[in-house]
């Protein structure tokens, strides 16, 4: 459904996210991530470009997010690498079908659009948070203790051993 490109980048993504606003290495994220670290260069460089992550140069320097990862949806990261191609025309090119799609490709193009809607609707900090499921990427479990303050939930991280 997504390319290994969206998966690298998803991963990299919920790496830099795992380290609340200090910069992660593309060392640090290429051992997390198991992503080929040539490939993740060229990656970042892409991310970077797509404005979702900022790179910082230096002794102190990395990666860091451009937008909190309450607001950074699954959707914007896609969408950035490689945006979903709906159906909006016949892909065969038959010309009688036109934008008047038949019953299989209407179906495929309204199980990508249900796709889409979910991927718009999941956080990138509803991913870390979610109770009940592993750390992605990591080893140690980290618990989530949310705590509404002004109608907004704050993750609490707390890290314990598996």
């Amino acid at each position: 459904m997504i390319s290994q490109t969206v998966e690298y980048a998803l991963r990299a993504i919920v790496t830099i996210a795992q380290h609340e606003g200090k910069p992660c290495t593309a060392r640090e994220i290429s051992e997390i991530t198991h992503v080929p670290a040539a490939y993740l260069s060229k990656l970042m460089q892409g991310l970077v470009r797509g404005g979702l992550v900022n790179s910082q140069r230096g002794l102190h320097g990395g990666f860091v997010l451009t937008t909190d990862p309450e607001q950074l949806t699954i959707w914007d990261i896609i969408n950035v690498v490689e945006p979903i191609q709906r159906i909006r025309e016949c892909p065969l090119g038959i010309q009688s079908h036109g934008a008047n799609l038949c019953p299989l490709h209407r179906r495929l193009d309204k199980a990508m659009e249900t796709i889409e809607e979910m991927f718009k609707k999941t956080t990138v900090a509803e991913v870390l948070a979610q109770s009940g499921s592993v750390t992605p990427l990591c080893e140690a479990q980290k618990v989530y203790s949310l705590e509404t303050d002004s109608n907004r939930l704050n993750p609490r991280r707390k890290t314990k051993s598996s």
